[in-house]
């Protein structure tokens, strides 16, 4: 089979420079020769061959014998060929390109220099020759030659992106960020570009900004300038209008990216796994911007044309957690282990629903099969220990607690707010009340604002009556922040009752009541306390009787019989 080169070279070696305006394509396209490199004509017997005949003749000499050595799968040899091909007929650029291309895919760009310095002295060397040596003169560390080498490409033809991509390289390379902008401000000036040179552009840019985030407040307006152009040239191949889009989302452009991703979709109607990645880059855009609904659809779109994608599926559950639908989350995960078994994250995620949902057994055999393929690690310690506190094992719960926090790695997502309540609350219901406190203090530490803890400590302590003042603005902030949580209501009215405050009490616990989901028994005796220290006995022994109702306490019924709260 013929090589590149033997087919560059078959219909002859030579090739007529083009004329000084003559215009050059990208040198990131493959070119194509407007006709076939022709053989020398035929002169008189009687004229005398001139040197550029004679080294037209050397050169396919040299290219009959290379094209042997490839034939014998002799690459070294058959490359040493052509090349002295190359050099009698620097002419040639289809020739010349494709050795130079060669060459540095076997990083050996010391030999693509000879051939592309005598390649760019023939008149009217293109665009694509001056790149080509700026850029191996580059990878040969001559700093100045690959930039003066680069400069005259953009003169030969300054709607190429491959100049200014070797000034750009060029300059990040000596550590010059401010000078590699500039190469890239001067393209995104060029007027009648091309899609391709546009996005290219934008691809350089996001380069820069990873390599100096300084600068991409000076840089995100020239960026965006190439972007809209590139829009406004309309492009219709799918991949380009994709990378469109992913150059707008960049920029943080989210509207005009949702609205080209959008398009994408209708266009890809036929080509299921770009359009997939198109609707999972779409729900991350409605993810970022808080829009779950959307979120979701985009993703049930792709759960419907393949219900095989557990990943998706996953996502599904992760957004209905957050929704707080765990029913439904725990659907979608245990559809995404019935798809791929060896998602690790799901099972923990699972297992967590299902405690949520009381479904300890269930919540127990979900994280058995984790250990059995899984290392056990700081989160599979922990839901162990939360099943055991739901079930009130409390003791065995705090064991999973402690071996939790022993087994979280730096490098991992390890105890946080979270978890320290979950500890508190283990050790308060074992009574180590002083081991409870420090627990809870470093979880407001790691999380100042979890609302569970500020309303557990706060009760903590105005159950025992100790620092009141405290507990009172503790559980403030945390009605605050969930002020139709009924729990949180009862423990405001609960400390101000502890607090000698029974008239201001008295609201918090009327709306407690009136919020909680389901008839609460501590709520109705709390609240017959209260009416107590108002002097409102009857309403005090009627609030008593309901809790009694829902749930009967021995303590309680003496209350009701003394018309008074228990000490």
């Amino acid at each position: 089979m013929l090589t590149a080169i033997g087919m560059l070279l078959l219909a002859g070696c030579s090739s007529a420079p083009r004329a000084a305006d003559e215009p050059h394509g990208d040198s990131t396209k493959s070119r194509q020769a407007s006709a076939p490199p022709t053989a020398p004509a035929a002169k008189p017997k009687t004229a005398q061959p001139s040197k550029v005949e004679e080294d037209l003749v050397q050169a396919h000499a040299h290219y009959a014998q290379g094209l042997i050595y490839e034939m014998d799968n002799d690459e070294e040899a058959a490359l040493a060929e052509f090349s002295k091909a190359s050099l009698d007929d620097p002419r040639n650029e289809e020739l010349v390109l494709e050795l130079t291309r060669r060459f540095i895919q076997r990083k050996e760009p010391e030999k693509a220099e000879d051939i592309l310095v005598k390649a760019s002295t023939v008149p009217g060397a293109s665009c694509e020759v001056f790149a080509k040596l700026g850029m191996v003169y580059s990878r040969l560390g001559k700093t100045e030659p690959a930039l003066a080498a680069s400069e005259v490409a953009i003169k030969r033809d300054p709607r190429s992106m491959a100049g200014y991509r070797n000034l750009f390289i060029v300059n990040l390379q000596r550590g010059k960020p401010q000078e590699a902008q500039k190469a890239l401000d001067r393209a995104a000036k060029m007027t009648g570009t091309t899609v391709e040179f546009d996005l290219e552009l934008a691809d350089h840019y996001a380069a820069l900004e990873r390599q100096a985030p300084s600068l991409k407040a000076a840089m995100n307006p020239n960026a965006l300038a190439v972007v809209n152009h590139a829009a406004k040239l309309n492009p219709t191949n799918p991949n380009l209008r994709l990378k469109l889009a992913d150059e707008y989302y960049r920029l943080g452009d989210t509207t005009n990216a949702a609205r080209t991703y959008l398009q994408l979709v209708d266009q890809l109607a036929t080509v299921a796994p770009l359009r997939d990645e198109v609707r999972l880059k779409l729900a991350d855009i409605y993810l970022r911007g808080h829009d779950r609904t959307n979120a979701t659809v985009q993703l049930e779109a792709i759960i419907r044309d393949n219900p095989g994608n557990a990943r998706v599926y996953y996502l599904l559950g992760s957004l209905s957690v957050e929704g707080r639908k765990t029913a439904e989350a725990a659907d979608y995960f245990e559809k995404a282990l019935m798809f791929d078994e060896n998602l690790k994250e799901v099972y923990y995620d699972l297992a967590q629903a299902q405690i949520n949902l009381d479904k300890t057994t269930e919540a127990i055999e979900t994280l058995d099969k984790a250990r059995a393929k899984f290392q056990e690690g700081f989160i599979s310690e922990f839901l162990r220990g939360l099943v055991d506190l739901r079930t009130n094992d409390f003791t065995n719960a705090l064991s999973h607690f402690k071996a939790a926090e022993s087994l979280a790695k730096p490098e991992e997502s390890g105890p946080n707010g979270y978890f320290y309540f979950e500890k508190g609350a283990a050790e308060e219901r074992l009574g180590d009340i002083e081991a409870a406190e420090k627990s809870f203090e470093q979880s407001l530490k790691l999380a100042p604002d979890l609302a569970e803890t500020l309303n557990y400590l706060g009760y903590m302590w105005a159950e025992r009556g100790v620092k009141l003042e405290q507990a009172h603005e503790l559980i403030q902030k945390a009605v605050k922040l969930e002020p139709k949580s009924a729990a949180y209501l009862d423990s405001l009215g609960w400390v101000l009752y502890k607090m000698h405050r029974p008239q201001e009490a008295l609201p918090h616990l009327q709306k407690a009541i009136e919020l909680s989901p389901k008839p609460d028994a501590t709520l109705y005796d709390h609240l017959g306390d209260i009416y107590v220290a108002l002097k409102q006995t009857d309403k005090a022994r009627e609030a008593w009787r309901k809790s009694i109702l829902l749930e009967p306490n021995d303590q309680v019924k003496k209350k009701i019989d003394l018309g008074t709260s228990a000490p």
